[in-house]
């Protein structure tokens, strides 16, 4: 259960969590008609500071584009100062931050461009998305029998509320057969992602993702992972992935806000590799936990401190 917090921020002013409400008429509630972006605020040696704040807010604003909600009084710098605000004001030293956008209260139909923007952000403290052994050991997964959204007709790389119907299905299929979670495919039958993660396969070496046309969001950890990869010498590779490459790869991860960087350890009952994280999963899992114990330096700026910090590596 989530643990409220003092406040949230909505269309530029603060306000108590139990206030933050809408209409039962909501457009968004009968027509998904909402994006959001899951951001984590991580704990350092020199305060809580914001994981890649400003290519989230990219993405959000990207997703309101796709759908012509983008007609709001806010830049993507004023959101990311929200977001330090809100933290700072919380008084919180780790936490997960929920921006939301969507149509509000006016007509209820299918057309909803006369219908208000409303822009709330929360957060609240959260732990580890799928244990907190997970990291570690690794998790047990299945393909699922849902695909994930074909092209032309809900846009995979708008990050929206109504694509999560789908992750529903795929998790909800995948914890009630016992596994942690679901790998869907695409309208093709190639490896597309998890019901919210991106997905890494390694095999001699070298570490294949799907491309974005296999129905896949941009993650923001998807990108993390492949600059700090290529930082350390690993290679990647962009090109469409087959069911059965995942029963015979060396490793497979998630990668995504709330999952980090999560091990696989079987897929459909079949181990993957030694049945246990691998050496690229925990060599990459270790650069990214040095990045924010600030012991080495964030080259990409992808730290926005809640506060000013008092110095950086450089």
């Amino acid at each position: 259960m989530i643990q409220a917090t003092e406040k949230i921020w909505h269309n530029g002013r603060m306000i108590p969590w139990d206030e933050a409400r809408v209409h039962v008429l909501t457009h968004a509630l009968h027509y998904g008609t909402s994006v959001f972006e899951g951001i984590r605020c991580y704990s350092t040696p020199e305060g809580p500071a914001i994981f890649r704040a400003k290519e989230h807010v990219r993405r959000l604003f990207d997703s309101c584009k796709v759908y012509r909600m983008d007609d709001f009084a806010f830049t993507q710098e004023e959101l990311v100062a929200a977001l330090r605000e809100l933290v700072n004001t919380n008084g919180l030293d780790s936490c997960y931050l929920r921006p939301i956008a969507f149509r509000g209260y006016g007509e209820v139909g299918v057309l909803s461009l006369k219908n208000p923007i409303e822009i709330y952000i929360a957060c609240w403290e959260w732990g580890k998305y799928l244990g907190p052994e997970a990291l570690e050991k690794g998790v047990d997964v299945c393909v699922s029998s849902w695909t994930r959204l074909a092209p032309n007709t809900l846009p995979a790389i708008a990050k929206v509320a109504a694509n999560y119907m789908n992750s529903q299905l795929i998790k909800m299929e995948a914890v009630l057969n016992g596994y942690s979670e679901g790998i869907a495919l695409d309208a093709s039958g190639y490896v597309s992602e998890g019901s919210g993660e991106n997905i890494f396969v390694v095999r001699d070496g070298k570490v294949y993702t799907p491309p974005l046309g296999n129905s896949v969001l941009p993650g923001v950890t998807r990108d993390t992972v492949m600059q700090l990869g290529c930082g350390i010498g690993l290679e990647f590779v962009e090109q469409m992935i087959p069911r059965e490459m995942l029963y015979i790869a060396d490793e497979v991860f998630f990668t995504g806000t709330a999952a980090e960087i999560t091990p696989i350890r079987s897929v459909d009952k079949i181990p993957i590799g030694s049945g246990m994280r691998g050496p690229v999963t925990e060599r990459l899992q270790r650069e990214f936990e040095l990045l924010l114990a600030l012991q080495s330096p964030d080259h990409h700026g992808w730290l926005t401190f809640v506060h000013a910090p008092k110095a950086v590596p450089a």
